[in-house]
């Protein structure tokens, strides 16, 4: 039996889609430490969003000042236009990065039992 054709766009995303299959079979589990920094690393680009949108809103407010001649308005908007954009910029990563936390799956829970803490 010969197989039906296929378009060279379908042939391409099964191919693909074979090769990420591999791919996550193949790729070595990440240690703990590994792990910790990685997510210390996403920490500190979402912390990077916060400071750099408010910074750049501030500088493109004081460049409306100084040529406008707006003194405080456009210093102002800058900083609560670079605010926005950071959130957003922030919350964005945290998706992401919970959408890839999902693909890996739930993480098993541990029992807690309230008995042993109080030491009866």
């Amino acid at each position: 039996m010969s197989l039906p054709p296929e378009s060279r766009e379908e042939a391409i995303k099964r191919l693909a889609d074979s090769a990420s299959d591999l791919e996550a079979r193949t790729a070595p589990p990440l240690s703990h430490e590994a792990a910790g920094q990685a997510a210390a690393g996403q920490a500190w680009k979402i912390i990077a969003d916060l400071f750099g949108g408010v910074f750049v809103g501030l500088a493109l407010g004081f460049g409306v000042d100084h040529f406008a001649g707006t003194s405080p308005v456009g210093l102002i908007g800058g900083v609560l236009l670079g605010f926005g954009v950071s959130v957003w910029m922030a919350w964005r990563t945290a998706q992401r990065l919970m959408a890839e936390a999902k693909k890996y799956g739930e993480p098993k829970s541990v029992p807690f039992d309230d008995d042993e803490d109080q030491g009866a």
